[in-house]
């Protein structure tokens, strides 16, 4: 571009610079501080807006489809109560680790900081809940900010960005500046390569364990699919056992043969064990959250660990490791694997068959064991069945927050990354079906479900119209129970089972709502009839709700109560009220 060519409104260098940055769908609201962007959008149709019913569901549905493609995703908010609803996606983007650029309007700016109508700090409010914003005043910055925006929010640990554009800078006529002319500002320059040096001492500290075990996070899953590839290869090179946290689900497969199953405070008890008795532990991508941890004084005591992470405030920062490697896991793990393979003559798998002995005999226990019933759907079996009638399909997999998220995670069996969908850090209620709503956008001839709670579901519900507006077939799999589910647990558990505010008294008739909206309705209750509506909601082309009718007071096992170890876990067969009473202090009772 020169001499005129490159001179644009303020809107039109929005709209030209998500272009440049490979931007194909925005999920966003109209309001008046985006009109001018609006009005460009119209004029447009290399980009597609899907609009949303609130911006809560713009951000979930772009954390969705950023999630579900390894792309940036984009939302579009006005400014003031645009900008706050955004907040809570935002905060979830930043905890999970999920590139996601806002674009947010604001009052003019000769307005700013009049208390003008529809105004708020929104640079003030999510600087807590970002990675960096912006405040563009200046119409010539306006492109070189929001190409740094997209590098910032996928650079290093991925997360979300805000930049804030007034309306008067949206109407200015400015100079475009395309991102090949844009140089970094250095202000975020991540590390990615390994200090091959640690990355030494780790190999020699793995090839002298004799009770390994490597704990995967969601860090693998975001350096892309070669370092889901080399996990695999590691893990066949050392024949370590694996397991993974609530978001690194994928990165190796279910169906793997050193797989434990999930970590954590309801994960598998081979996992749980492995890792408190291990003697060395090498943390890929993860963070040490105190889901998975337990007790800190307790977690792993025996054990030398390894911390591969991209993020430095990450390591160190809740579980002090021996061997910190800084850097992307997927160049990491490459050294990792060569350096293995080097010394591959000298190191043989025989030493761990102890080891895979003790593993053996904690897999034994069948810790995700239930008791089946004919006359009523456990959540288990429903969740076992959805994933043998799905398995073989291009399947997508979103969930809400509570007991369904946590069965969805044990029983649903995951082969690849970037397939699983969920809130895990901040753990936020009515994600699922707008993220549903963004992978479907991503992937139009997929099948994507989100497996929901009747008390989730809700929260963000408004958003089936926009999955018909835009003829999304998503498939909403509620596991109806009456409750909040994970809420009464607990309370069951650890508040003499005064059950205050868990129960749902005006539980809406799902299968009339879905009719409501134009969408498919189905309702479940005997499991001899499971199968056969499973399948009818697969073959329905349109958007369904399933109402799959279960067990009210199942609760979900295994279970690490809070501040207790690893090795202190509560099993279904030992799971009685009063043996939950006995393994929970004081302490362990101030904290869900």
């Amino acid at each position: 571009m020169s001499g005129t060519e490159n001179q644009m409104t303020g809107a039109e260098i929005v709209l030209q610079a998500l272009k440049d940055n490979g931007v194909e769908h925005i999920f966003g609201y109209p309001g008046g501080a985006v009109l001018p962007i609006y009005d460009e959008i119209f004029q447009q149709d290399e980009i597609q807006h899907i609009l949303v019913r609130h911006e809560q569901g713009a951000g979930h549905a772009a954390e969705g489809y950023a999630r579900s493609t390894g792309k940036v995703g984009v939302m579009l908010v006005t400014s003031g109560p645009g900008a706050t609803n955004a907040v809570t996606p935002l905060q979830d983007a930043l905890m999970d680790s999920i590139p996601l650029v806002c674009l947010s309007g604001q009052v003019p700016t000769s307005l700013i900081g009049s208390d003008a109508f529809q105004e708020c700090d929104t640079v003030g409010i999510t600087r807590p809940c970002t990675k960096h914003n912006w405040l563009v005043k200046d119409v010539n910055q306006l492109a070189r900010t929001i190409h740094e925006a997209f590098r910032v929010a996928q650079s290093g640990r991925p997360g979300p960005v805000v930049v804030d554009i007034p309306k008067d800078i949206q109407f200015a006529t400015g100079t475009y500046v395309p991102p090949s002319m844009v140089s970094s500002q250095h202000v975020y320059e991540p590390k990615v390569q390994g200090d091959l040096d640690r990355i030494r001492e780790a190999v020699a500290l793995m090839q002298g364990a004799r009770k390994p075990v490597i704990y995967s996070g969601g860090g693998v899953v975001n350096s892309g699919p070669e370092a889901s590839h080399l996990l695999r290869e590691l893990v066949e090179l050392t024949g370590f056992p694996i397991t993974s946290t609530l978001m690194g689900l994928g990165a190796y497969p279910a169906s793997g043969k050193n797989w434990l199953g999930m970590l954590g405070m309801h994960g598998t008890y081979e996992a749980n064990m492995a890792m408190h008795d291990c003697d060395v532990m090498v943390c890929i991508g993860a963070r040490f959250d105190d889901r998975i941890t337990g007790r800190l004084n307790a977690f792993s005591p025996n054990s030398k660990k390894i911390h591969i992470d991209i993020d430095p405030s990450s390591i160190n920062k809740n579980v002090r490791v021996d061997i910190p490697i800084l850097g992307d896991v997927g160049r990491v793990l490459e050294d990792m694997v060569r350096l293995w393979r080097a010394s591959a003559k000298t190191v043989g798998k025989e030493h761990l068959a102890d080891w895979w002995t003790s593993i053996s005999k904690w897999r034994a226990r069948n810790s995700l064991a239930y008791k089946a019933n004919d006359d009523v759907i456990m959540p288990q079996y429903a969740i076992q069945r959805l994933y043998e009638l799905t398995k073989h399909r291009d399947t997508y997999i979103t969930t809400e927050v509570g007991q369904h998220q946590m069965w969805a995670a044990q029983f649903f069996g995951f082969e690849q990354p970037n397939r699983w969908m969920t809130s895990g850090g901040l753990g936020t209620m009515g994600y699922g079906l707008p993220a549903a709503l963004g992978v479907q956008i991503a992937h139009p001839d997929a099948l994507v479900i989100d497996i929901a709670g009747d008390a989730s579901i809700q929260m963000c519900i408004q958003e089936m119209s926009a999955a018909i507006q835009y003829e999304a077939p998503i498939k909403i799999f509620i596991l109806n129970n009456q409750y909040m589910g994970m809420v009464r647990q607990w309370q069951q558990l650890l508040h003499g089972n005064r059950l205050s505010h868990s129960y749902t008294e005006a539980m809406p008739d799902f299968v009339k709502l879905a009719e409501a909206y134009g969408a498919v309705g189905l309702r479940c209750d005997k499991p001899a009839d499971l199968d056969g509506a499973i399948q009818e909601m697969i073959a329905v082309k349109k958007p369904v709700i399933f109402d799959c009718r279960v067990a009210n007071l199942a609760n979900c096992f295994p279970m690490i109560p809070s501040g207790k170890a690893h090795n202190e876990m509560l099993l279904p067969d030992e799971a009685t009220d009063e043996a939950v009473a006995n393994a929970i202090d004081a302490k362990g009772r101030q904290l869900v």
